[in-house]
């Protein structure tokens, strides 16, 4: 854990879409692990070390709203692609004002997150890479505020701004403990052809989610 980061980062709207929810979209009451996992690896992200999620911390009370968006109701399929890459004539796009489609869905408003996390070196990690190495990369770009590409609160339309927090993390204000349920850990890739959703039980105890001892379910 010393070569942990403290990541604050906030703004206007997010949606942690819930997966048993099939026709509208309704957000999570908080961010989850995989989609603070994406923050930081929008900013700082090598096949040599994995980010891993200790601690949440929820700084602005709970909002929701309620928003209708338009959204594509269909995709390329990989077959698709491959037959045009095998030399296939067939056109290779998603028209939007045919798939267009309107959904209504519940987001939420005026979010902060502190986010603390650690990485860890994988087994595609050569000599020259080393912990100390990509933990000063990490701090420079996140002291810059660099990333790969714009993080976001679940959705592109949704912006997350972040800076580096150095020093003693704020209390949030939230006092006492919140049951928020079964909630997306993150995705089990061990299996490219059989990936997997991970569960755990989220409870928020003084507007901090405490990740580092909590049972992952398959």
């Amino acid at each position: 854990m010393g070569y942990g980061i403290c990541l604050e980062t906030w703004g206007d709207y997010a949606l942690f879409s819930r997966p048993e929810m099939k026709v509208e979209r309704v957000s999570y009451d908080v961010i989850t692990p995989s989609a603070a996992r994406g923050i930081i690896d929008s900013i700082y992200w090598k096949p040599a070390i994995v980010w891993r999620i200790d601690k949440v911390h929820v700084c602005n009370p709970v909002e929701f709203t309620n928003i209708r968006r338009n959204e594509v109701s269909s995709k390329i399929s990989a077959r698709s692609v491959d037959s045009v890459m095998n030399g296939a004539a067939k056109p290779l796009y998603i028209n939007t004002n045919e798939d267009r489609q309107q959904r209504a869905s519940m987001i939420l408003k005026n979010v902060r997150y502190i986010i603390e996390a650690h990485f860890e070196l994988t087994d595609k990690a050569g000599e020259t890479d080393t912990i100390e190495k990509h933990y000063n990369i990490a701090l420079r770009r996140m002291r810059k505020g660099q990333c790969y590409h714009q993080p976001c609160f679940g959705c592109r339309e949704f912006p997350a701004n972040f800076r580096l927090l150095e020093g003693d993390v704020p209390e949030s204000g939230l006092i006492g403990e919140k049951d928020l349920g079964y909630m997306l850990y993150d995705m089990d890739f061990t299996d490219p052809e059989n990936i997997k959703p991970m569960f755990f039980r989220a409870v928020m105890r003084n507007g901090i989610i405490d990740l580092s001892a909590c049972e992952v379910v398959r």
